[in-house]
């Protein structure tokens, strides 16, 4: 037996003991004890690869595998299979068979994001007519009070959207979240976005992860696994975080918990010598943390500046740095060319040529201009000299990376180009449109809408840098390096202009006088 299988045992002997002894929540206790007897028996063992299963059996359908794979998407949540197994492997192997020719991505995508969007609307729809009385009735054996029942409605009136988007990717809460919201009695338009939004993204993410990786299918899985135990981690960590600060920013209830800590023998020592000691020295930097991490004078705003300038530096000279020590191709720059080969269609190549001059210098240094004039006009100058500087900087430093690194650009290019290849200048003026959106979204009347724009801003940078490895203008690595470019001159730009702010805002501190 292994370590883990003698732990299952020993566990479930502790149930079963703790069942008898009790007497309380009986039947729970010991379906958990069968479970994990299972389990130490090795009788899971002897069950077939689910995932090798899924693989064999999409092969052998073909072009029902869409109807396989979308079924099993809109089973997750609208059956609650979720809480079985992991939709996620079923969409991976969607994705493994369209690597494989057998079907195609897009059109998978689309059926998975469908099929998941209808399971939720189902989970949802049964939570509203059966879910709040069958909780009511069945609800106290497990603890469920109306009172309680009642916080969770008004949690999820007040946070239910968030939930469902970020619980897409979290087994246990994306199997039960639609139901519970719908059971809570929130209201459908505004569960819908959120749901249609979420499930994309998860479609999108799994489908295409098959796709890329498709000749190690069971390492993928195992990946995709751990990343979404480890986001699911992270959530709970920062939603216990969250409510830990909200209790204890009240003095009464700080006193309240340090009350309770020094009447507990084995926790007062703890407390006294090492947690308080720690704490007091701690405070002086997490406020500095805070002050960095709080809206307004040289807070968050600047800390991202900062952040996103030092990353997309590093991205730029990183990849400067082996292109000049005689990398000639990366690892992404093949895998990127052999995606877009496989993607390539005549229709999309005309589409993409037409689109990729969005993120030429005249285009986006019109809209610069355009964009200073307006911030004149509404009495903005710092905003646009900013904005202005950053770009012209920004050309500069295009030019002269080109010059430096002096890289040929790909043979058998899709499209017209001439100079060297790296950095690639239209993605670095893309992050342009990032830019634009960050300036004009302080004029959106809430933080939903200026995310959502700026969110689009980005989508569309990302699309355009991309097409210039579509038509082979450009390697990847020089797209990265532009993107880190852009990034970098804008961020940097910006975080010297809040300086300024907060310098103007706050005043010359006076010089002292001597009246002696």
């Amino acid at each position: 037996m292994s370590a883990g299988q003698i732990t299952a045992a020993v566990a479930a002997v502790a149930l079963v003991a703790i069942a008898v002894w009790r007497r309380r929540h009986t039947a729970l206790l010991l379906v958990a004890a069968a479970a994990l007897g299972v389990y130490a028996g090795g009788l899971l063992d002897l069950l077939p690869d689910p995932e090798k299963a899924i693989e064999d059996l999409a092969t052998a359908l073909g072009q029902w595998t869409y109807l396989l794979v979308g079924g099993l998407a809109f089973l997750e949540t609208g059956a609650f299979v979720g809480l079985v197994a992991p939709g996620e492997t079923a969409v991976i192997a969607g994705g493994v068979i369209a690597g494989q020719g057998e079907i195609e991505l897009v059109l998978l995508i689309g059926i998975v994001w469908g099929g998941a969007v209808l399971g939720d609307t189902t989970s949802f729809f049964v939570g509203r007519r059966l879910g709040r009385g069958f909780v009511l009735r069945h609800g106290p054996r497990m603890k469920i009070t109306r009172e309680r029942l009642e916080q969770v409605e008004d949690y999820f009136d007040r946070h239910g959207g968030k939930t469902i988007l970020i619980g897409r990717f979290v087994g246990l809460v994306r199997a039960l979240a639609p139901f519970i919201a719908g059971s809570s009695r929130m209201r459908y338009r505004r569960f819908l976005p959120y749901s249609v939004l979420g499930t994309g993204l998860w479609a999108a993410t799994f489908c295409v992860l098959g796709y890329l990786f498709w000749r190690s299918f069971s390492r993928v899985t195992e990946i995709a696994g751990r990343a979404t135990l480890a986001f699911g981690i992270v959530v709970g960590v920062v939603v216990g975080t969250v409510w830990a600060y909200r209790r204890l920013r009240h003095e009464e209830e700080r006193d309240r918990m340090v009350a309770w800590i020094e009447r507990q023998p084995l926790l007062r020592p703890l407390w006294q010598r090492v947690v308080r000691p720690a704490w007091r020295a701690a405070l002086p930097r997490l406020r500095f943390a805070r002050d960095r991490l709080t809206p307004g004078n040289l807070g968050i705003e600047f800390t991202t500046a900062i952040a996103v300038g030092v990353a997309g530096l590093y991205v730029f000279g990183g990849y400067a740095f082996l292109l000049e020590s005689g990398t000639s191709l990366t690892t992404g720059d093949r895998l990127a060319f052999d995606v877009a080969g496989d993607m390539r269609a005549g229709w999309a190549v005309d589409l993409a040529k037409v689109f990729t001059e969005l993120a030429a210098s005249p285009v986006a240094g019109g809209l610069v201009l355009v964009a200073a004039l307006l911030l004149l006009w509404r009495h903005k100058p710092l905003e646009s000299v900013t904005l202005v500087s950053a770009f012209v900087l920004l050309w500069i430093s295009v030019q002269a990376a080109k010059a430096g690194v002096d890289r040929p650009r790909p043979a058998d290019g899709l499209i017209g180009t001439d100079g060297q290849s790296y950095p690639s200048g239209h993605a670095a003026y893309a992050t342009t449109y990032v830019a634009l959106a960050l300036v004009a979204g302080r004029v959106l009347p809430n933080f939903a809408s200026r995310a959502a724009f700026v969110g689009a801003m980005v989508g569309l940078a990302t699309l355009l840098g991309l097409s210039r490895v579509y038509l082979r203008a450009h390697y990847w690595s020089d797209v990265a390096g532009g993107w880190g470019l852009g990034a970098g001159i804008f961020a940097a730009c910006g975080a010297v202009a809040l300086i300024v702010t907060h310098v103007r805002h706050n005043g010359r501190v006076p010089a002292p006088t001597d009246h002696g």
